[in-house]
Formats: structure tokens, C-alpha cells, sequence
């Protein structure tokens, strides 16, 4: 695949990386990963090893300064470039080895957000098959980003975890760039974030309600099938939804 000049696809203005929506620590409940990891990809680390030079780790995910912690800085695709770094950590691949790699993405793809383009699922796969084979610093780099694809019917695909995270992920038609996404967690439940519904609170499939608006009635103790009648959303979707949330807690 040739290289393509980096462009910048996504506008400064537009809403889906110009608005900050969740704190870290609301990014990181979303996507059900720890709030140190996710603080780690949008705010990048510095390590001071005994008797070694000392390194900077860069961000990876779109993030604004940092003005506090109750303060939202992750925009819509900072969250949806977390979704996929989190389909990333559950395949096993350590994010260090994956740095580099996405550099490799963003310029082979061709746009400055691939973690949120539907390129990296159209071209992803391949782009990061060929960095593991002739751009990896060595070895063990080039093993563990090879365990991101598989060869299926003569194509390389994403592994079955980075590819069901991806068929979360809706898309606009023209721009091809992230616009609603399904959270992972959920067996039953379908629980959307979409910066044009809620201000991007995560929000129920059926009803479209907000989710902490539904938990709030529910955790103040009032009957679930009322709640569920009250706000038109299935006591299924609420009692899953009460899963993860009670899994978080514990």
C-alpha cells in the first residue's frame, strides 16, 4: 500500500473532536477499562528507571490540557480512539509495542485520527501486517502486532476481539470518520454514545434515555419494572446495564 500524505480529515470546528464531553474518569467507566489507563493514553507518562535516561510516553488518544479532574477533556473521538486501544489490551498486545504502530497507521492510512476512521477497518489490518513484517524495531515488537491479524480467505483481517470492538463503530458516509458507537460491556443492553444525543452521555437503545438518569431512580430504590415502564426501556436492558455497573462497584 503506497504512502498517503497525512491529511487532516476531520476539522478543527467539528463538534466530534472540538468539544470536550467526559472527564477521564467517565471515559474510562464507559469503556470499562481503569481510569489510570485511560489517563495514561490521553495524558501520555514519564518513567525514571534507577541508573537509565529517563522517557517520555506521548498521548494516544485526543485529549485537551488537563484543567482538572472534574473537568470533561476527552472529546467524542478521544472515546472512540479509547474503544479500540481497549480491544488492543484485551488481545494481549502491550500498548508500548502498539505506539509505533499507529504512527504507521496514521501515515500509511492517511488521516491524523485513524483509531476513529473507518480506514482502519477497511485498511487497518493489512497497514499493520506490513509495519510488523518491515517496520518493527525488532522481534518481539513484530510478534505482538502480528497478533492483531489473521489471514482469512487470503485477506489479513483484525483478530475476532479488535473486530467486534470495530463493528461498534458507525461511521459517517461522506467523511468516513466515527459517529456513534455501541459501549462494549453490555450482553444485552444496547448503550450508545452519540455527541449529537445526550451532549454524548451514553444512552439507552431502546427509549434513548440516558443511562445515569434511569440508574439514579434505580439506585434511590425505586420498583424496576416501574422504572422500566416510566422510561420505556425493556427491565432486561436495566437489569444488564445494573450488571456492569454492580461488577464496576464491587
Amino acid at each position: 500500500m503506497p504512502k498517503r500524505e497525512i491529511v487532516h480529515d476531520l476539522k478543527s470546528d467539528d463538534r466530534r473532536v472540538a468539544v470536550p464531553l467526559y472527564t477521564v474518569a467517565e471515559a474510562a467507566r464507559a469503556l470499562g477499562v481503569p481510569a489510570a489507563t485511560f489517563g495514561t493514553w490521553a495524558r501520555g507518562y514519564e518513567r525514571h528507571p534507577p541508573g537509565r535516561p529517563s522517557y517520555r510516553g506521548e498521548p494516544i488518544v485526543t485529549a485537551f490540557p488537563n484543567r482538572g479532574y472534574l473537568y470533561p477533556s476527552v472529546p467524542f473521538v478521544g472515546l472512540v480512539e479509547g474503544m479500540v486501544l481497549a480491544a488492543i489490551r484485551r488481545s494481549g498486545v502491550p500498548l508500548q509495542r502498539i505506539r509505533p504502530a499507529l504512527d504507521a497507521l496514521a501515515r500509511e492510512i492517511g488521516v491524523t485520527h485513524a483509531l476513529a476512521s473507518q480506514r482502519l477497518y477497511t485498511d487497518g489490518a493489512e497497514v499493520l501486517f506490513d509495519f510488523a513484517q518491515h517496520g518493527a524495531r525488532d522481534e518481539r515488537e513484530s510478534a505482538a502486532l502480528q497478533d492483531l491479524v489473521v489471514i482469512r480467505s487470503g485477506q489479513r483481517v483484525f483478530t475476532d476481539i479488535v473486530s467486534e470492538y470495530l463493528t461498534r463503530i458507525s461511521y459517517d458516509s461522506k467523511d468516513k470518520f466515527a459517529t456513534m458507537i455501541r459501549l462494549p460491556e453490555y450482553e444485552r443492553a444496547e448503550v450508545l454514545v452519540d455527541p449529537d444525543r445526550s451532549f454524548g452521555q451514553p444512552i439507552f437503545g431502546t427509549g434513548g434515555v440516558r443511562v445515569v438518569d434511569v440508574m439514579d431512580r434505580f439506585w434511590a430504590g425505586e420498583d424496576l419494572d416501574e422504572v422500566a415502564d416510566d422510561f420505556g426501556v425493556p427491565r432486561s436492558d436495566i437489569e444488564d446495564v445494573v450488571r456492569v455497573a454492580s461488577r464496576r462497584a464491587a
